[in-house]
């Protein structure tokens, strides 16, 4: 595979996405520090077990105050300097998490990211946001904090499971829905080579999503303006996995249930186009993603938002959509959101 290669420019920091085979990490073999895998991934990337490496469980249980603490103290015991790299090898749990170790040791070490999860390629990695789930709320804490270099090695998802790979396609759907109608296109026209994970098609649902999310990223990195674009779905997303305890939904799974509400709240508002909601609800259905749900309390996930980091003066804002790549951050009627989700 020819390495592809994407550079940004997010905020003071320079970052670079590049996307290939192994051969990328056999050409930084130099790198000095430590490795955080996961359970799942620390058998992957053979150039990198020469490094010392610290071993997390899998899942979000992993996004803890704990967990960080546990990461500082063992790069310490490595006597880690500021000139050392933390490398994360994984999903989008262990990318946040040694992320944020690597904001926070010495005010900032410095810090490779090897996504090993679809959803972690074309989401999770880029961008500099860090965190960890923090008094039952998803990613509370955190810090923004771009990774030098993302090592992309598509070749590691042929051994996802389905349903981690169909998460990632949702990030996928959000993504071609705000910025990239060729991507949309390709999504629904060629949905059995998506599944299939075809080699070139897989390599480009990253590289377009990569390219959207880093455009909108470049332009407001610390998420005052349009970065919040890209947390469509994520206000409804973020409040069902709080309520279900971080168990029972993939990250995608709430996201994409959470995009059909942030649409069909839009479209009840006099917002969202009503045939583009069809498409759009259709083309998740479509992938198998659940857009109803009926063992949640709807009580419960709207409290859940107040705690939403778009609320402003304890109002929720939301993620909407007119239509395909016109987005826009709204308040809307409480008695919307109710009805919405009482008939969700």
């Amino acid at each position: 595979m020819l390495t592809r290669a994407l550079r940004y420019r997010f905020g003071g920091y320079d970052s670079a996405v590049r996307l290939g085979d192994e051969q990328l990490l056999r050409q930084n073999a130099d790198l000095r520090g430590l490795v955080v895998w996961d359970e799942n991934t620390a058998s992957l990337l053979a150039p990198l077990h020469h490094l010392p490496s610290a071993v997390v469980p899998p899942g979000e249980r992993t996004k803890s105050i704990d967990t960080v603490a546990e990461l500082l103290e063992r790069c310490v015991q490595e006597s880690l300097e500021r000139d050392s790299t933390i490398v994360a090898v994984g999903g989008g749990v262990v990318c946040d998490v040694a992320a944020l170790v690597a904001s926070l040791y010495m005010r900032g070490t410095r810090l490779v990211l090897v996504p090993t999860t679809l959803l972690a390629m074309v989401d999770a990695a880029l961008g500099g946001k860090t965190g960890v789930n923090f008094s039952g709320y998803k990613n509370l804490v955190g810090t923004f904090y771009p990774a030098e270099q993302i090592f992309i090695v598509p070749s590691v998802l042929d051994t996802l499971p389905q349903r981690e790979y169909l998460s990632g396609l949702a990030e996928v759907i959000k993504t071609a829905m705000l910025g990239d109608p060729e991507l949309f296109e390709l999504l629904d026209q060629r949905a059995e080579a998506v599944l299939a994970r075809e080699p070139a098609v897989l390599e480009e649902l990253i590289l377009r999503s990569v390219a959207v999310k880093g455009q909108i990223v470049q332009q407001d990195f610390t998420e005052r303006g349009g970065r919040e674009w890209l947390n469509l779905g994520h206000t409804f997303a973020h409040a069902l996995e709080s309520v279900a305890g971080f168990e029972g939904w993939t990250h995608g799974e709430a996201v994409a249930w959470g995009i059909a509400q942030a649409l069909r709240c839009g479209e009840r508002a006099g917002i969202t186009d009503p045939a583009y909601a069809e498409t759009a609800i259709g083309l998740l259905r479509r992938y198998g993603f659940r857009c109803k749900i009926e063992d949640v309390s709807p009580h419960a996930l709207i409290d859940a938002m107040q705690r939403d980091k778009k609320a402003r003066g304890g109002r929720v804002r939301f993620v909407l959509q007119r239509r395909p790549g016109e987005t826009e951050l709204r308040e809307l009627n409480p008695q919307i959101v109710r009805s919405v989700l009482m008939g969700s």
